[in-house]
């Protein structure tokens, strides 16, 4: 099925969906493949391809709503899903707010190539995808004698997307995916079996970085945790490395949106134009980004994209808005999900900021541990290196990390200048002075 045949069956349903009985509906249709190779033992492990056709509807029916999807795509079996999804919606709850958005916030211009798909994807062989997946084991292997075990991975994906809205909106989308993988554990003289992962994401086959530096990277992380153990607990500057420190932006997502706001769960309400953070911190949503991991020209309710900006120089300048729960908020929508986060940078790599930390510690990963989005609360397991006088001393872990939002984003006092480019969270290695860690 081409997306113009996807367009014309989800115009279809839509239609259908009003002749029995909608006020108003939504439609999309989702084609997507995927292929998947691992890599284990010097021998293919897993070779595995899907392909998934599916379509969702949204029913508006006298302020009632409800979602509803399938994955046969037959009409002869739409017409009673659609039927039956019509008629159950009519015995909810009614709630003024449920409608889709107003057509002002729609797209005007469906057009613009943000070149999100790659068009040599059907050309991509499983020879190349398991020579790929081979390559990082081999690589790992090579980089050390203490490798007990390593899987390495190629996965890619192509999707194909339809939407349309019975009040004039119609979009379409094609996606492609490509991302290199691995996990590896080694040996520890003390008996322990330290494990980590690499992974890497394209947009496109050809920009996908070297096989062997996802090898080397796996076996460099896991061999640094040799000889963890705790230390005391206390007060230390701490640098949160560019890949783990998307853990601790996640705290920030959810006091931010509109229905943490409505339900009065957000420790961020009434912030707006008031400082949240240290003035070092300041984070724009570009959704235009060419090749962007998160680029896209309208969100999942249909509104148009638009850049703007989150934090500037520490304060607050945008929730995330939502169109069902802006409605109840009486507040404009500027789409309740991100794009593209891009972060300001500092001056300074990763190495150069370890080496001006006198006592501290360095960040890899966060395990466990949670975040109250009404408090600012959080505590979280940690995992990394203790640092004195610039140098790593040993690996840490069972250690863990407290604290409150409000606080820890004044803490902020440095920002690395290596974004992480394999997210569409581009955010750097940070730094934070005076942060409580709890050990022995």
């Amino acid at each position: 099925m081409t997306n113009k045949e996807r367009l014309e069956l989800a115009q279809w349903a839509m239609r259908y969906a009003l002749k029995k009985g909608a006020n108003q509906a939504a439609v999309s249709i989702t084609n997507q493949r995927s292929v998947e190779v691992a890599f284990r033992e010097k021998k293919v492990d897993k070779l595995a391809e899907s392909t998934q056709n599916s379509l969702s509807l949204d029913i508006y029916a006298a302020n009632r709503y409800s979602s509803h999807s399938t994955c046969d795509l037959r009409r002869d079996s739409l017409g009673p899903f659609i039927e039956e999804a019509v008629s159950a919606t009519k015995y909810l709850a009614e709630d003024e707010f449920r409608l889709l958005p107003d057509p002002r916030y729609y797209p005007q211009n469906l057009k613009r190539d943000l070149m999100l798909a790659d068009a040599e994807y059907q050309k991509v062989e499983t020879r190349n995808r398991v020579e790929l997946a081979a390559a990082i084991e081999a690589a790992a292997r090579e980089s050390s004698d203490k490798i007990i075990s390593v899987t390495s991975n190629y996965s890619d994906s192509f999707l194909e997307f339809v939407q349309v809205h019975s009040n004039g909106f119609s979009g379409q989308i094609d996606e492609t995916y490509f991302q290199l993988s691995a996990e590896a554990t080694v040996k520890d003289e003390n008996a322990g079996r330290p494990d980590d992962y690499a992974y890497a994401y394209s947009r496109f086959f050809h920009e996908l970085p070297a096989s062997q530096k996802i090898g080397k990277e796996v076996v460099y992380r896991a061999c640094a945790k040799i000889g963890q153990k705790k230390i005391a607990s206390g007060t230390f500057d701490v640098i949160v490395e560019n890949r783990a420190a998307g853990n601790l932006l996640g705290m920030l997502q959810e006091p931010l949106s509109a229905r943490s706001l409505q339900q009065k769960t957000s420790y961020l309400d009434g912030m707006l134009e008031k400082k949240i953070a240290s003035e070092l911190l300041s984070v724009k949503d570009d959704p235009f980004i060419e090749k962007g991991l998160g680029s896209r020209l309208f969100d999942g309710e249909g509104l148009a994209a638009t850049p703007r900006v989150i934090i500037e120089k520490g304060i607050l300048k945008s929730y995330f808005i939502d169109h069902y729960y802006g409605r109840k908020l009486n507040m404009e929508p500027n789409s309740g999900s991100t794009s593209n986060l891009i972060f300001s940078l500092g001056e300074h790599s990763l190495e150069e900021m370890i080496k001006a930390l006198q006592r501290g510690i360095v960040i890899t990963d966060f395990i466990g541990g949670n975040s109250n989005a009404t408090t600012g609360d959080f505590s979280f397991g940690i995992i990394g290196q203790y640092v004195v006088d610039g140098e790593i001393v040993h690996p840490i872990n069972e250690m863990n990390i407290t604290g409150n939002g409000k606080e820890l984003w004044n803490q902020l006092v440095e920002l690395g200048n290596d974004p992480f480019v394999y997210s569409s969270n581009q955010r750097p290695s940070m730094r934070f002075a005076g942060v409580q860690l709890s050990g022995l």
